[in-house]
């Protein structure tokens, strides 16, 4: 007896016998959860020697991933005092973070000739001359002689003066390092944020605060007299020499002009080509097979390889981006159309052409109806992810924001150059996916209806 209910023998030989599928399952169907975790765990044991796992970590430079890591919120500036003269003399890198002969706070010159480069606020610096550097860690003083073939730390000295080789490396954490050698000391002073980002420092804005750009950029008083101070600060932020922001701006909308007109195009020659496909409406198994293949061809060629091609042939740009995501999109569309067709209603194809309309009428009313939704659904979901795929291909050449990106990493400097163009792209790609998602629900409706 169970809640009241009593099944008597007959009952349950008659259940037994009625949903013997569900009570009488096969052991290995009993079982599978269990079969699966027993199969997967030494699989995951072979991978984990067959690949190398165990080295892979072991071996890799997490030391330089965590300065990377670093680069992508905050700054570096890089300056290389070099001995000349008796006199120490700051070189700057290329990038420019600071104008000719600003001061700055954090490297200070003296008459001596000597200079103090400042590590923080905890009493961290170098007292730089050509013979001598003395580097202070926690307030205490090390020197580190200079000699004319190597440096040479003191014996005392803490973990963070390291002698490597002929050179010495003094590491302050976050705010930065020095490397000193026999002929020069090479700076990292680090800082957060990315310098420089709004204007650079041949702008007339640079160096200002936010209430003082705004307060100039509508001024009555010019800077150019030939374009108001508004328009000159749109052209100082897009000209800015080291961020690049209009040429940025300009290649992340070359991506996206790529994925869509690939897209499109796409489209557009996979729509017809997927009724010769379909076997319900075109009734030449011979002619079907043959579509069918030919978009197997094109969509079994990942997009990049299609890119690497057209690049060849016809150089670097938007035309060899375009062209793969047309092949690959061509393919898959092409398959996928071609599937929605063969599962139409045909009750509504027979009612139209039982008054007597042509085969393309037919297909007109009685089937574009049907799968037209879908059609598009698809086309806006490819849409979308090409807008991610075009930064991918775009490294090897097809241009768009991937070459930029790849040109960005290859310096091994630009770090924070690279984190702007990530975030511009998870940006575009969080707005694409939620304009594709409305259109694709006010064509099929929302989920769940």
């Amino acid at each position: 007896m169970t809640n009241g209910l009593t099944i008597d023998a007959a009952d349950r030989a008659r259940l037994k016998a009625e949903h013997a599928a569900v009570l009488h399952k096969p052991w290995w169907q009993r079982w599978a959860l269990l079969i699966g975790l027993v199969v997967t765990v030494p699989y995951l044991g072979f991978c984990y020697a067959f690949f190398n796992v165990g080295p892979a970590f072991e071996n890799g430079k997490w030391d330089r991933a965590a300065l990377y890591l670093q680069d992508w919120y905050s700054w570096r500036a890089q300056p290389r005092l070099k001995f000349a003269d008796g006199k120490v003399t700051a070189t700057w890198s290329s990038r420019g973070q600071y104008p000719r002969d600003a001061r700055i706070d954090w490297l200070t010159p003296h008459e001596d000739g000597s200079m103090t480069v400042t590590f923080g606020g905890t009493g961290d610096r170098l007292e730089v001359t050509p013979n001598l550097v003395v580097a202070y860690v926690g307030g205490t003083p090390h020197e580190i002689a200079i000699g004319a073939d190597t440096v040479t730390a003191p014996a005392d000295a803490p973990r963070a003066v390291q002698q490597d080789g002929s050179k010495v490396i003094v590491d302050y954490g976050f705010a930065g390092q020095a490397e000193v050698r026999t002929n020069q000391v090479y700076v990292q002073r680090r800082f957060l944020g990315w310098a420089n980002f709004w204007f650079d420092t041949h702008s007339a804005y640079w160096g200002r605060n936010p209430l003082e750009v705004i307060q100039l950029m509508f001024s009555a008083e010019r800077i150019d007299p030939a374009r108001s101070n508004f328009d000159t600060a749109v052209k100082d932020f897009l000209n800015n020499g080291v961020w690049q922001h209009g040429d940025i701006l300009s290649k992340l909308l070359q991506t996206l002009v790529m994925a869509f007109v690939g897209t499109l195009l796409a489209t557009l020659f996979a729509f017809p080509l997927a009724f010769i496909a379909a076997r319900n409406i075109t009734r030449s198994r011979p002619v079907n097979w043959v579509m069918k293949r030919t978009f197997d061809f094109l969509r079994s060629i990942d997009m990049l390889i299609w890119a690497l091609f057209f690049t060849r042939g016809f150089g670097p740009g938007p035309i060899p981006g375009i062209a793969a995501i047309f092949f690959t999109d061509a393919g898959a569309l092409g398959k996928v159309y071609a599937e929605a067709l063969e599962n139409v209603d045909d009750r509504q194809r027979e009612g139209v052409k039982s008054v007597g309309a042509s085969p393309t009428v037919v297909n007109r009313f009685g089937v574009v109806p049907q799968v037209l939704p879908v059609f598009i659904s698809q086309s806006l979901y490819f849409w979308e992810s090409n807008t991610r795929s075009a930064t991918v291909i775009g490294a090897v050449g097809a241009g768009g924001i991937g070459l930029k990106l790849l040109e960005a990493m290859g310096t091994n400097s630009d770090w924070d150059k690279v984190a702007y163009m990530v975030l511009l792209i998870l940006v575009v790609v969080f707005v694409f996916d939620n304009l594709s998602n409305a259109l694709r629900s006010r064509l099929i409706g929302p989920r769940g209806h």
